[in-house]
């Protein structure tokens, strides 16, 4: 058994004097930007149903409130930080923890794919069979929020849970529906691996430095069985993706420049009525099925 030791309490006052002592300041390119409610903090941890058979992974261990909070309660934490400044100021505050891997890295090796140094990690500690549940847990910086978001439903990893905190604008597309503004590519793509629940919305004050734009907390809840019923997972995510980059044309109109050479527009026309789509309809009109649907009748287009 791992005992409890105190964590930091994540005031605005503690913070700053956190930050100043260390000569840290918060930086906007990275999006930093740190939870300092701390009725919101121990709400997001009773939102994990946290337990010792859980791995987590945190992504930006920040000054490493949070990350202690998940150690206190989980089995084990990997956290990765890209401020070597805050990977040191974590490495402070969770030194009293034995179930604790900081990485030093970015999440992200290029903007669609993980970084393999963070995966390798993050399987070698699964490999070990000492825990039997992997959830990732993170205030996501909104720099990366979609692409981490994404990237990991996309992976191998066996992820049960992401409880996440992202900009509002992303949750409201996460959860949105056909034929509603929010309505888009990263839509199709959550909602079809997985069930999404806005638990609440957060005003800037609950942070600091302070965002323009309110947050959420999101529960994201990957779904196998979803995943099983796409039947190329790397083909669907490319035509989803790239029907979204013509948002403001119609069905045809956003196919008919990735199929150039290989499909002219009255082939097109007919493969898409064959199969009950209209070429002049809007692919944000398609419900999440239509759209796997659309991508088990369509062929691959060049790259």
């Amino acid at each position: 058994m791992i005992d409890q030791p105190r964590t930091p309490r994540q005031t605005l006052s503690y913070l700053r004097g956190l930050l100043e002592a260390h000569g840290l300041r918060p930086k906007n390119k990275l999006g930093q930007s740190f939870l300092i409610d701390l009725n919101f903090l121990d709400f997001m941890i009773r939102q994990a149903q946290l337990s010792r058979d859980d791995l987590v992974i945190e992504i930006g261990s920040g000054t490493g409130s949070l990350t202690a909070k998940i150690a206190a309660q989980a089995g084990h934490v990997l956290s990765v930080e890209i401020d070597a400044g805050f990977f040191e100021l974590a490495q402070e505050n969770t030194e009293q923890f034995d179930n604790v891997t900081l990485l030093l890295a970015d999440i992200l090796e290029k903007k669609s794919q993980l970084n393999p140094e963070v995966l390798g990690q993050i399987q070698r500690l699964w490999q070990s069979g000492k825990w039997h549940h992997m959830k990732l847990m993170s205030n996501l910086p909104f720099v990366v929020a979609t692409p981490v978001i994404v990237n990991f439903l996309l992976s191998d990893l066996p992820l049960e849970l992401l409880l996440v905190t992202i900009q509002w604008e992303l949750a409201a597309r996460l959860e949105a529906q056909p034929a509603t503004k929010d309505y888009s590519a990263v839509s199709v793509i959550v909602q079809a691996l997985a069930d999404v629940e806005v638990l609440r919305r957060m005003p800037p004050q609950l942070f600091w430095p302070r965002p323009k734009v309110d947050s959420a907390l999101v529960r994201i809840i990957p779904r196998p069985e979803k995943r099983a019923a796409i039947r190329d997972l790397g083909w669907f995510h490319r035509l989803v993706r790239d029907i979204y980059l013509h948002r403001r044309k119609n069905l045809r109109g956003a196919l008919e420049p990735l199929y150039k050479g290989q499909l002219t527009r009255e082939q097109l026309d007919e493969l898409l009525r064959q199969h009950g789509f209209d070429p002049l309809g809007r692919a944000e009109a398609l419900s999440v099925a239509d759209h796997i649907r659309l991508s088990e009748v369509l062929p691959r287009y060049d790259s």
